[in-house]
């Protein structure tokens, strides 16, 4: 349930100020995802899926959060993540104590039914803390009904799902404000919480705390392979982790785990990334295949193919996780995250993204040089060929969804998409893939190759634009094309800052201005400095970029170079596939004499 156009929105919730984006970490486990603050408020949970309504929204100024935290209140926080992990363990040091709690969304997962893990323990001195758990179903609007506590769990209802909590037997259900209890630990004392949320009369597994433990970690060492021989390999490592949490048993992979969170204060720049992007999911199967077949390339493979067959040409940009329309972009008369909105949904998945088609054909080739290109992939790669050759010619909204036009990017992409599937799959579409690529880029040539011998933006815009990048580190251009150098040296020149990319001009207004540094370009930038052979200034790039991100290790689509802060929604699933991509290609060049 939402709020409808006529109810006011509740105050926000108050138990629970914001942060800094920096500051919150995730918990996830492909199927829904979790933001906790450094005070360990978990203020954003949505149930049981990415799309569905939020049970926990305080970080957008709604109701509901599930609090664990010392009483005292002279204290300072810290965390980390558990390598190779997203089993998060917050720390507070008190004057009398150190506690940790560890949390985590346990694994493996289930669609229909979610369970959050918190371990609390006490490393020294005696410590009190307090548990505050207000769910909150609707984003906010609805309150869990009929709570009832037998044989030391509590149960409660409403909005279509159903809750249990093992672990606290002591605490009291208030109607307007939910459970709440403390725990006094001694030093190596632990206690367990175990939340679980699910559709219907779902769920009623035991909640065995210690058996969630073993199954989640068993589950987060098989699904993150060795980074040691990476660039960077904890840090490769933790992406890989992010990309993880971020996909779904269906395959799909959600763009990041929240909505609304702003790109620029008060701009009305906020959007919700809780649905899978076809070429999102291309760059992340892409990362992975330079690293190995390993499980999320195929998972990348099953949900772009399923996309392709079920829709064809009439592709969309984004799915939900299990391949359904997104919704339209509507309000919940929230007050929104400090400078942002409350919206849900989001109108870019109705666009057409010509470049989409190009980077799904670049992920068929790269299954296929791994041998895990299916049957399903490789008839979907010809439906992919058959609209790119019915389409190419239309303007389109872009890498960056915006207004239609005739994208310098976008055609690269695709001609990329083309001659990678002609060496992957000769003997089926090669000759007419490499006859496709060939008169696109001839056209492409033709109008937006400058006299100067560099690309322009688009047909009728000669500006700067780091979407170029992309195709340029992928090899899309020869080697010894003159044309890709020039177009980095200028994007280098007129979109660098502090050594941090910016996307493209926003007229006269200066970079930062306009906008954050978007670090997917920085991360696209080392690559191509990498393909043209300059070592020094993709690592320079790499390092950088890599820099802009959290104590937690998560990026967001944008990053404020003067303020040191993140913007947009978090974590980014394309960033950290950049990053893990620099990472592998990289590590390579580290590798050499």
């Amino acid at each position: 349930m939402n709020h409808s156009a006529d109810q006011p929105a509740d105050a926000p919730d108050g138990a629970c100020p914001p942060w800094v984006l920096r500051e919150y970490a995730v918990l996830a486990d492909g199927e829904r995802g979790a933001l906790v603050d450094p005070e360990g408020r978990i203020v954003w949970l949505c149930a049981p899926r990415w799309h569905s309504d939020a049970v926990f929204s305080a970080l957008i100024g709604g109701a509901g959060h599930f609090t664990v935290e010392p009483v005292d209140r002279w204290h300072v926080w810290g965390g980390s993540y558990e390598e190779g992990s997203l089993i998060r363990v917050n720390r507070w040091v008190t004057p009398d104590s150190v506690i940790e709690c560890r949390d985590a969304l346990a694994m493996p997962a289930r669609p229909d039914r979610l369970v959050l893990l918190r371990r609390m323990r006490v490393e020294r001195g005696e410590a009190r803390l307090r548990l505050d758990l207000d769910p909150r179903p609707g984003f906010g609007s609805g309150r869990m009904k009929d709570p009832r506590l037998e044989d030391g769990e509590w149960t409660a209802e409403g909005e279509g799902l159903r809750l249990r909590l093992a672990g606290a037997g002591d605490a009291v259900w208030r109607p307007e404000s939910g459970l709440r209890g403390e725990f006094r630990l001694r030093r190596g004392e632990e206690h367990d919480l175990v939340l679980e949320l699910a559709e219907g009369r779902g769920g009623g597994e035991a909640l065995d705390a210690d058996a969630l433990w073993r199954a989640t970690e068993q589950a987060w060492r098989r699904a993150v392979p060795d980074c040691s021989q990476l660039a960077a390999p904890r840090d490769a490592g933790h992406a890989y982790a992010v990309l993880r949490g971020l996909t779904s048993t269906s395959g799909g992979m959600v763009a990041a785990a929240t909505t609304s969170l702003p790109e620029r204060a008060n701009s009305g720049r906020n959007y919700d990334y809780r649905y899978a992007w076809v070429r999102d999911q291309c760059y992340a199967g892409l990362a992975v295949a330079a690293h190995g077949p390993h499980e999320l390339l195929d998972e990348a493979v099953r949900f772009v193919a399923e996309r392709l067959l079920e829709d064809g040409e009439r592709l969309r940009p984004a799915y939900t996780v299990d391949g359904r329309p997104v919704e339209y972009e509507r309000s919940l008369r929230l007050s929104g995250y400090p400078g942002g909105s409350d919206l849900i949904g989001n109108d870019a998945a109705a666009q057409f993204q010509l470049d989409t088609f190009g980077e799904a054909l670049q992920l068929f080739a790269a299954a296929a040089a791994h041998d895990r290109l299916t049957p399903e992939a490789e008839r979907a790669a010809a439906v992919a060929v058959d609209a790119v050759e019915r389409n190419w010619l239309r303007p389109d909204a872009g890498l960056w969804e915006v207004e239609d036009r005739w994208w310098t990017h976008s055609r690269l992409s695709v001609v990329c998409g083309l001659r990678r599937v002609a060496k992957a799959l000769p003997s089926t579409t090669g000759r007419r893939c490499d006859e496709l690529a060939e008169a696109v880029f001839r056209e492409t040539r033709r109008r937006c190759l400058g006299a100067d011998g560099r690309w322009h933006r688009a047909e009728d815009d000669d500006g700067p634009e780091a979407a170029l990048l992309v195709p340029l580190a992928r090899g899309c251009l020869p080697g010894e094309d003159p044309g890709g150098a020039a177009t980095r040296a200028y994007i280098e020149s007129r979109l660098a800052e502090d050594g941090y990319l910016y996307r493209f001009e926003h007229g006269d207004v200066p970079l930062g201005d306009a906008e954050g540094a978007f670090l997917l370009c920085g991360f696209v930038m080392a690559l191509a400095a990498h393909r043209l052979g300059d070592r020094v200034g993709a690592f320079r790039w790499f390092e950088r970029t890599r820099a802009a991100c959290g104590p937690a290790g998560l990026f967001a689509e944008e990053y404020d170079v003067r303020q040191r802060q993140l913007r947009g929604n978090l974590p980014q699933a394309f960033v950290h596939a950049l990053l893990l991509e620099c990472a592998v290609r990289l590590g390579e060049v580290s590798a050499l004499p």
